[in-house]
């Protein structure tokens, strides 16, 4: 049985002390749901928002983690960096990460693989583009993104992540993904795993992260292979995240 998890993705938002307050406001609400729950949070509060969740359910996670171990790479973060602040988990190739600053397939990889290095759960984010969509790309693309890393990393490596679909198109776009249209996509991914690894897919959560909000979390998280979702914009207000957090 595998068990739920939400993750907020706070992005580049909010200051110490709205982040401190929005921690401590979703500690409060989530009573006895035995879910998983965690929020990726900018680098600069990591420390703050730590010592908050310290000894509570809700875990710690970063946005980003640097494709190289040390050394040169101004503006990078390490893996052994994050290790310091208790991360559970991080986001690697965020769609934003591949439209923006040029992530690649390989690069992704990497991150995934620097996270583990440090026993940080990477939460791999795959997905496509509208383009990509409307000239039936989209299993051909996740293919590609999930062959990188497994490529680099091996099958094994799987059992100690989590994987986000993100169909970038219903992204801040207003189109919106229906509960069948994410499933499909969903099923197809564990269906694709488990042509390699049976017991992996299995087990492996799976998240929804196109722009779930708390009108139609219910229905998403009721699909037979979404385990949960990877929340933005909604995860920025506590009663908006806790009333997805309480769908599941």
């Amino acid at each position: 049985m595998r068990q739920s998890l939400v993750v907020g993705n706070w992005k580049m938002n909010g200051t110490r002390a709205s982040a401190e307050l929005l921690a401590k406001g979703i500690i409060t609400g989530l009573g006895s749901n035995d879910a998983a729950i965690a929020v990726c949070v900018p680098y600069v509060f990591l420390g703050n928002v730590g010592e908050i969740v310290k000894n509570s359910r809700l875990e710690l996670g970063a946005q980003n983690v640097g494709d190289k171990p040390s050394g040169a790479f101004t503006g990078e973060i390490s893996g052994a960096m994050l290790s310091e602040f208790n991360c559970k988990y991080v986001l690697v190739g965020h769609s934003e990460r591949r439209t923006y600053y040029g992530d690649t397939n390989e690069s992704v990889a990497a991150r995934f693989s620097q996270a583990q290095a440090h026993n940080i759960i990477p939460v791999l984010c795959v997905g496509e583009t509208l383009e990509q969509r409307e000239k039936d790309q989209t299993f051909a693309v996740i293919n590609e993104q999930l062959d990188a890393v497994i490529n680099l990393t091996g099958i094994s490596a799987l059992s100690k992540s989590v994987i986000a679909y993100e169909p970038v198109w219903a992204i801040g776009t207003g189109k919106t993904a229906s509960d069948e249209q994410a499933q499909e996509v969903h099923q197809y991914i564990r269906r694709y795993i488990a042509v390699k690894d049976q017991a992996i897919a299995d087990k492996l959560q799976i998240l929804y992260g196109g722009s779930a909000k708390p009108e139609n979390a219910k229905g998403l998280f009721a699909m037979p292979d979404i385990d949960g979702g990877l929340i933005g914009g909604a995860s920025l207000d506590a009663e908006s995240f806790l009333k997805i957090y309480h769908s599941i």
